[in-house]
């Protein structure tokens, strides 16, 4: 039986062993990891803790809304048994009736039948590490080797333990600019949510230095049992024209291979991207959004009328 649970009734030690034991655990779903990216989820939980499904809702305009935070690619059904199709529908079903908009990405192992539901298959891209490292930088392509031959020559130095900090900032005084949707809250939790991992073993920071000394990219890796996660980077024109991310990534990779864990880059839909993690010899995984909308023809147009999601 599938029950909804409000934040307060979870048994969250419950919760992380569930998380844990799940065959498509992930490092998202955790219960502090989910405290710092939505503040209040609620849940849907099945038998003893044996499945569950963070709610991750928000109300606007007196609409309750199941979306997805930032910082969280892959939510879904999470299990420690067996998991269907039609387990995933009945999450789906219980998903309680006063939640009137639900647009979530369901983690790459929930599979989701596309002929009832309005669904989006989005890319991410794989690196398996239990190969050894030459095995890895073998397979790269040929402009990523040209690329990281670039960068050898280049006097760079890896370090890890960069303060999250100075990866924000160089995010925000780059990139970042043109990023207009991302606010200051957003920045807090980011930076919480990194120091919070470290603490907890669960992540780690490192950057990469120019011969001046000057750090010029910088990244931070979330890590479970399974996976080692490309949560979030920052780099600046000096990095670009060093090679400075292509040598971050392939020190990363050379540090822990051969291992069991699997190099998830986070991603993505966008050509280019795509492109430069497939370089390194990344294969393509597909998760699904879920897109449901719940409401009268007045209330789907008071939706658009205020850019609703």
């Amino acid at each position: 039986m599938i029950v909804y649970l409000k934040h307060n009734e979870i048994n969250k030690s419950k919760w992380d062993d569930c998380i844990i034991r799940s065959f498509n655990g992930n490092a998202y779903a955790y219960s502090w990891y989910l405290d710092i990216v939505h503040e209040g989820w609620d849940a849907l939980i099945e038998g003893d803790y044996q499945r569950v499904m963070p709610l991750t809702l928000r109300t606007k305009y007196g609409i309750t809304y199941f979306y997805q935070p930032f910082y969280t690619q892959q939510l879904g059904v999470f299990s420690t048994t067996i998991l269907n199709p039609d387990i995933v529908e009945d999450f789906i079903t219980n998903i309680p009736k006063h939640i009137k908009v639900i647009d979530v990405n369901f983690n790459n192992l929930n599979s989701l039948d596309s002929s009832k539901y309005q669904t989006i298959a989005n890319n991410n891209y794989l690196l398996d590490l239990i190969t050894d490292y030459p095995k890895l930088a073998h397979a790269y392509s040929t402009n990523t080797k040209r690329n990281l031959k670039k960068a050898n020559t280049n006097n760079l130095t890896f370090l890890k333990g960069v303060k999250p900090e100075e990866i924000i900032g160089l995010f925000r005084d780059n990139r970042g600019r043109d990023i207009h949707k991302w606010s200051d809250e957003n920045y807090l939790i980011l930076n919480r949510l990194m120091y919070t991992a470290i603490h907890k073993g669960m992540g780690f920071t490192c950057g990469v230095y120019s011969e001046h000394n000057e750090l010029c990219s910088g990244a931070f890796f979330l890590k479970n049992k399974t996976h080692l996660t490309f949560l979030f980077s920052g780099s600046n024109e000096i990095a670009r024209n060093l090679g400075a991310t292509t040598y971050l990534i392939d020190t990363v990779i050379k540090n822990n291979s051969p291992s069991n864990r699997i190099l998830d880059f986070e991603g993505s839909n966008n050509e280019n991207l795509a492109r430069y993690y497939k370089g390194f010899g990344a294969k393509k995984s597909t998760y699904t959004r879920l897109k449901i909308v719940r409401l009268n023809i007045l209330l789907k147009l008071l939706m658009k009328v205020y850019n609703m999601r």
